[in-house]
């Protein structure tokens, strides 16, 4: 072998070990109605929220890119039951439903439920207090779940947003709505104009734990993103990446 081939060689073989190690993509489910948890930002037109900087935070520390692909609340678990995503990053509890159907990390958030009803309206109902009425909450919830069970109400209506239901509550057509508490008093802040108010003093039918959603196939990723969420909370990024939006 000739000097130039040897040169040639040995350059082929730095560049080889210098070259990059490209990130795999990771296709993490976001849904658009979960402010300030996931939401569109307007102005550019991508997903925004803590959740999806949390989702962020986290696949950069396991050296991956996040790809976010919005998907209704109510579709996310079949999604990643699917293989269509690899990640849920929303504003879900980790309910032991849905233990029996994906896997969840280690909590990062806590909350309940808030109850609200037309600006106008300055009683501050219990749920008794609605036997009855026709009340709202969102599709795929365990809201929505809880106040069916409970069967006291004349009609729990299902509904795809909570804007939705907000819009509804305003109008009269129903006498109160249910919701994620961080997002109902978020969305009331931010726009006056909603016309819905959160009731006061009202006892959360359930609270529980957000966290991150894994398919039981993909224990690896689990472990990975387990790993993540400990070095952020160790480090205080978690507590400043919910605090940016008020959390």
């Amino acid at each position: 072998m000739n000097m130039k081939h040897v040169a040639s060689l040995a350059f082929g073989l730095a560049m080889a070990f210098a070259a990059p190690a490209y990130a795999e993509s990771v296709n993490v489910g976001v849904t658009t109605t979960g402010v300030p948890f996931t939401f569109v930002d307007t102005a550019s037109q991508e997903p925004t929220g803590a959740m999806v900087d949390l989702a962020k935070a986290i696949t950069a520390d396991i050296g991956d890119e996040a790809e976010f692909k919005v998907v209704a609340f109510s579709a996310l678990i079949p999604a990643l039951s699917s293989g269509k995503i690899d990640l849920i990053s929303a504003g879900m509890f980790a309910t032991d439903e849905r233990k029996k159907v994906v896997n969840f990390s280690t909590p990062v958030y806590s909350y309940g439920d808030a109850m609200f009803v037309a600006a106008d309206d300055t009683t501050d109902y219990t749920l008794d207090d609605l036997k009855g009425e026709t009340v709202g909450a969102q599709i795929g919830t365990t809201f929505a779940d809880k106040l069916q069970a409970l069967g006291t109400f004349g009609e729990v209506k299902l509904y795809d947003s909570i804007a939705d239901i907000m819009r509804d509550v305003k109008l009269g057509r129903i006498k109160a709505g249910f919701g994620d508490k961080p997002i109902v008093a978020y969305q009331i802040s931010e726009k006056p104009q909603l016309g819905v108010r959160l009731v006061e003093g009202y006892e959360p039918m359930q609270k529980g734990d957000v966290a991150v959603a894994v398919s039981k196939e993909n224990s690896a990723l689990l472990e990975k993103v387990n790993g993540a969420i400990a070095k952020l909370k160790e480090s205080g990024e978690l507590d400043k990446i919910f605090a940016k939006y008020g959390l």
